[in-house]
């Protein structure tokens, strides 16, 4: 099982190429026994012929077939591409969870590049560069035309080099200039306080590799410094693009039983097949590992819990609020999910570049496909002030190729009733200070987060304990 895992990388985003992409990478893939299309195949050999002897300009064969592959592999969903030497190498240093650069999650859009939303503490997020922001240039350079790889190439750089970005805002009726420093962005994956006697808070911004031993050791810390018993937890997934399947099941075998089941994938091959539980052998990276999560304090299995997600929670951690959520361990609080259910697979060619290619669906433990729909959370908070924003919203149902949900009778899942839980969120404060809204410089949350003061509420009026298990 384990070395399908190492195989199997869920993505944060497959569109969002403007931070560390965190995948494990596999052998050398070998091609399948497939019969070729001699008839496409000679149509395909005739346009390059014709390429090589009447285009206006002498074109190097190794451009021609490189694009070929990206052209075929672009045409098949959003999440599946060509990386050459340049982009897997980057994709490398991205697994480490350090890069220079501005910090932005991107993706394409009818040829634009979109903001999907700025890592916390990094240029970007401190120069104000929104979610739903259109970059137009890149210094000099006009992006439309641009892939997105040579769109992040532009904006990764040395650190301490400036870039200036062009934004179109929605709202705004002049383009918007930012001169930007690149910095070494060192993504924290896990953050961590006491919010008050009993109340403990953890925020994952991304899963990586040592995301499961990081928040573990996180949990332990926490706990320690509590004065009494542990009374509610407080899960923070908003705006976390995913990462690593083996970090989503760690992330989620810290909360449940052993050996709960967290996900189960299903492909064409049989090692696209798998049932991750909450065991070691589907989180550990490497075989004689220490299980960094068998120290972790019985109640961490069993305190009233509340995970907090939105529009840009996506993948890995829309598995493990998914898993939470079907095993009745945490009560889903914010807005909808992204809703990217597919799994993606590294495969490296032997000359330094490589394929990702989807290669399957994931499923929650009850069976639920969230594929261009995501998960819905049990308690909406939502009081409408915040449409415009969620509109620029980018969801896997809005990108061009995105997979159907193949499951059309469950396609749309049920919204969970609020009254279940007889709690009504209070009202969103409508005036609130632009700069209260994001974490100051080394603070972990805003002075004004109305999402994490209505779980504590909500977990002060109610506390929600495991009650079933789905297997």
């Amino acid at each position: 099982m384990r070395g399908k895992l190492r195989q199997l990388g869920i993505l944060g985003l497959g569109v969002c190429m403007g931070i560390s992409i965190a995948v494990y990478l596999p052998a050398v893939a070998q091609p399948g026994r497939v019969a070729l299309p001699v008839e496409e195949l000679r149509a395909f050999t005739e346009v390059y012929g014709r390429i090589k002897s009447d285009y206006v300009e002498a074109v190097d064969d190794r451009k021609l077939i490189n694009q070929a592959i990206a052209g075929m592999l672009a045409g098949l969903d959003p999440h599946s591409s060509y990386l050459d030497k340049d982009a897997y190498r980057e994709m490398q240093v991205g697994t480490r969870g350090e890069f220079g650069g501005l910090g932005i999650e991107v993706g394409m859009e009818d040829g634009a590049v979109k903001v999907i939303s700025p890592i916390d503490d990094t240029p970007a997020s401190r120069a104000g560069i929104k979610p739903g922001d259109l970059i137009v240039k890149l210094d000099d350079a006009f992006v439309r035309g641009m892939s997105l790889n040579d769109a992040v190439k532009k904006m990764r750089g040395k650190a301490d080099t400036p870039i200036t970005l062009v934004i179109a805002r929605k709202g705004e009726t002049q383009p918007l200039m930012f001169t930007l420093i690149r910095a070494v962005i060192k993504i924290q994956t896990v953050k961590a306080t006491l919010l008050e006697p009993g109340y403990a808070y953890f925020r994952v911004t991304q899963f990586q590799g040592p995301t499961g031993e990081t928040l573990a050791n996180a949990i332990q810390t926490v706990f320690k410094q509590n004065q009494g018993p542990m009374k509610g937890l407080v899960l923070d997934l908003r705006n976390d693009p995913g990462g690593l399947l083996s970090g989503a099941v760690a992330v989620s075998a810290a909360f449940l039983p052993k050996d709960d089941l967290v996900v189960y994938t299903d492909g064409r091959t049989e090692d696209a097949r798998m049932r991750l539980t909450a065991n070691p052998d589907n989180y550990l990276n490497r075989t004689g590992s220490r299980d960094y999560l068998s120290k972790l304090p019985q109640e961490v299995k069993d305190v009233p819990m509340v995970v907090l997600v939105n529009g840009g929670s996506a993948s890995a951690s829309e598995i493990v609020a998914g898993a939470l959520q079907d095993h009745h361990r945490a009560v889903i609080m914010g807005t909808q999910t992204f809703g990217k259910a597919s799994v993606q697979t590294i495969l490296p060619l032997g000359d330094g570049t490589a394929i990702k290619l989807t290669t399957a669906r994931y499923y929650t433990p009850n069976g639920r496909s969230i594929q261009a729909r995501g998960i819905v959370p049990d308690i909406t908070l939502d009081d409408g002030s915040s449409k415009d924003v969620i509109a620029l919203k980018m969801r896997e149902a809005d990108l061009s190729k995105h997979l159907t949900n193949e499951r059309a009778e469950n396609a749309a899942p049920a919204v969970p009733s609020v009254n279940s839980f007889n709690f009504k969120p209070a009202a969103r404060p409508q005036d609130v200070d632009e700069k209260d809204l994001r974490p100051e410089p080394g603070a972990i949350i805003a002075k004004s987060d109305y999402e994490l003061t209505q779980a504590i509420a909500f977990l002060k009026s109610r506390g929600v304990t495991r009650t079933t298990s789905a297997h």
